[in-house]
């Protein structure tokens, strides 16, 4: 059986982080959506994504496909059931469409002629951006019992003050000293080839991904993820970093999700409370304006390849698009476009060239490649996130 994730009807709900990447390639817990689908049903899957995206992403169709709906998080009763799944069948949960069955070649325009299945069990779903933080607890939960199942960890070194160590798992190449894992209230994954520095104190649920680093005297509040290859100090809680970024300072960042290839500068701060403890709003791409979130907590939301220079202060509920940078004193606008260049005090247009430039020896830095359909990406979205600059 060949298997294949579409965006489903969320994307726009879930830019800026869908810009660069399918729904499917979000990272929620330990393991992106991909990831976790292709661990329960045992098969490598392609996608069905924007048309700007399907050269980095293509789709891989034979003769009998399951196509699965990415915003749904798997867990191994929902995989069974998709793996079952046979001709003119669709798996639902409540109104949405899970998974069905369909021909090469077939298209589907209703459900109407299908053999609906309900799906009973719970099952999360990421619908929104703050989502993504919102259960990311539930999903490092989730992904640790899946990645653990009949492994034995790495020890513990002995340098680590530890809480509830049975709910701590180091792969092989991790690195820790003197720090402080506190796996009470949730599970602490330590990835291979990363490292915990000196001083740092770490409450679970948490997840630090292969190749990442917490520097010295980080303080970390579950449920948070550090993806891989990225670089984490200062205080941070309940936040995702999808991966190649760096908060590497001190500062504050709490219930917020960080795309790649991004950059917070030394002793940048995101507040995630209103001072009146009102109800947070976040710019909403398909209104273009700004839609109630029904959270008293939300930080910031931060594109791929964007940037903010020292001592920057981002308001609660603020929005980054894609390739932003930020700079200078007071606090920027709530909702920053894609390609923007500036502070508090206005913006200009980031040209397409100096963006790339930026890219280029951001991810070599990396030894990743800024491909051309990397910039082909990223030229889509610069036209498409015209009407949204003010020059």
């Amino acid at each position: 059986m060949n298997y294949i994730l579409f965006d489903g009807p969320y994307r726009n709900n879930l830019l800026p982080f869908t810009f660069t990447r399918p729904v499917a390639d979000l990272r929620v817990g330990i393991l992106t959506i991909r990831q976790k689908w292709e661990s329960y049903i045992e098969y490598t899957t392609t996608t069905v994504t924007e048309d700007y995206l399907s050269d980095k992403y293509p789709m891989v169709e034979m003769e009998n496909n399951i196509m699965i709906n990415a915003s749904f998080l798997p867990n191994m009763e929902v995989a069974e059931v998709v793996k079952n799944l046979t001709e003119n069948q669709a798996l639902f949960k409540g109104e949405d469409v899970i998974a069905f069955y369909i021909k090469e070649g077939e298209e589907v325009s209703d459900f109407s002629t299908f053999e609906a299945i309900e799906f009973e069990g719970d099952l999360l779903k990421i619908e929104h951006t703050w989502d993504i933080f919102a259960l990311n607890g539930e999903a490092i939960i989730e992904d640790f019992s899946l990645i653990t199942k009949d492994r034995e960890s790495q020890p513990i070194p002995a340098t680590i003050n530890t809480i509830n160590p049975e709910n701590i798992f180091i792969e092989k190449g991790a690195t820790l000293n003197f720090a402080t894992l506190n796996a009470s209230s949730g599970p602490i994954y330590i990835g291979r080839d990363s490292e915990v520095m000196e001083g740092s104190m770490v409450r679970g649920p948490f997840a630090l991904c292969n190749n990442a680093t917490l520097k010295m005297a980080s303080k970390i509040y579950g449920p948070t993820t550090v993806g891989p290859h990225s670089k984490v100090g200062g205080e941070v809680s309940n936040s995702v970093i999808f991966g190649f970024s760096n908060k590497g300072h001190d500062g504050f960042l709490g219930n917020s999700v960080i795309g790649e290839w991004c950059n917070l500068g030394a002793d940048t701060n995101t507040s995630n409370l209103k001072n009146n403890y009102a109800e947070v709003r976040l710019w909403d791409y398909e209104t273009r304006g700004f839609a109630k979130t029904g959270l008293q907590f939300c930080g910031l939301m931060m594109g791929d390849h964007s940037k903010c220079g020292i001592n920057t202060m981002f308001n609660t509920g603020t929005v980054v698009g894609v390739s932003a940078n930020i700079f200078g004193s007071g606090f920027p606008r709530n909702f920053v476009p894609s390609f923007s260049w500036g502070g508090s005090k206005g913006f200009v247009t980031y040209k397409t060239d100096k963006a790339f430039e930026v890219a280029e020896v951001v991810m070599g830095r990396r030894k990743e490649e800024f491909t051309e359909i990397d910039k082909a990406i990223l030229n889509h979205i610069f036209e498409e996130s015209k009407p949204y600059r003010k020059d």
